[in-house]
């Protein structure tokens, strides 16, 4: 009797101990679950901030372009029509992006990481990623665009200039290069690869592979000292 007991005693505290393991777990994969999704929030947010503020930056860059830019009086019309209208599209594209990309912001500031009624992949995937692309397709087709820009203020900017052609020529092919390396390398490079939703760059095992190198670089240089202290 006294053993059926003991027996009964100890199979009470493993069922006991299982369903407090499981608890455990539970905890821990619900803690993982938090901050996977804060880490991703974290992500999106950066990349919206990095997009809106060189938005800004670059439609502001144009507006100043356009007030400021000193205009002489026998500039072509149509040299007029076309500065105008590609700093018009600079500013209008810049700012779209911009638009986007602080809206976008404030709607996944606004995720909530603990309940996660919708995950948040999926929740980017249906309602953010769409507007994503659109902000970095706007943002990527003003580039060139104020590019072209400058070199149109050359050419506005020292028309009367007694070696303007001359100066505005050098401005001009400076502008082409920059905007065919923008074109072959960089938009080349890079586009594909940023919109593309579900790219990851792996980096689990990293700081445990460096640790573990560390570590083994530390025992060799202690086994070292060893043998050169006996």
């Amino acid at each position: 009797m006294f053993s059926a007991g003991m027996d009964m005693a100890d199979m009470a505290w493993e069922v006991k101990c299982r369903e407090e393991d499981m608890k455990q777990r539970a905890l821990e994969n619900e803690r993982h679950a938090i901050e996977d999704a804060r880490r991703s929030v974290d992500e999106k947010a950066q990349q919206l901030q990095v997009l809106a503020n060189q938005s800004a930056l670059f439609a502001g860059f144009s507006m100043v372009v356009l007030v400021e830019s000193s205009l002489p009086k026998d500039v072509p019309v149509v040299l007029l029509t076309i500065f105008g209208g590609i700093t018009a599209c600079v500013i209008a594209l810049m700012l779209v992006s911009c638009l986007y990309a602080t809206y976008m912001l404030v709607a996944i500031l606004r995720y909530d990481c603990v309940v996660r009624d919708v995950p948040f992949d999926d929740f980017w995937r249906k309602r953010c990623d769409p507007d994503f692309r659109r902000s970095l397709r706007c943002f990527s087709h003003g580039v060139p665009l104020f590019v072209i820009d400058v070199a149109l203020v050359a050419w506005v900017s020292f028309w009367d200039a007694p070696c303007g052609y001359v100066v505005s020529s050098v401005v001009t092919l400076v502008v082409l290069v920059a905007a065919g390396f923008f074109f072959g390398s960089i938009s080349r490079k890079w586009m594909s690869f940023i919109l593309m939703s579900n790219v990851r760059i792996s980096t689990r095992g990293l700081s445990r592979g460096l640790s573990r190198g560390l570590s083994r670089g530390s025992m060799k240089k202690d086994a070292g000292d060893q043998n050169n202290g006996c």
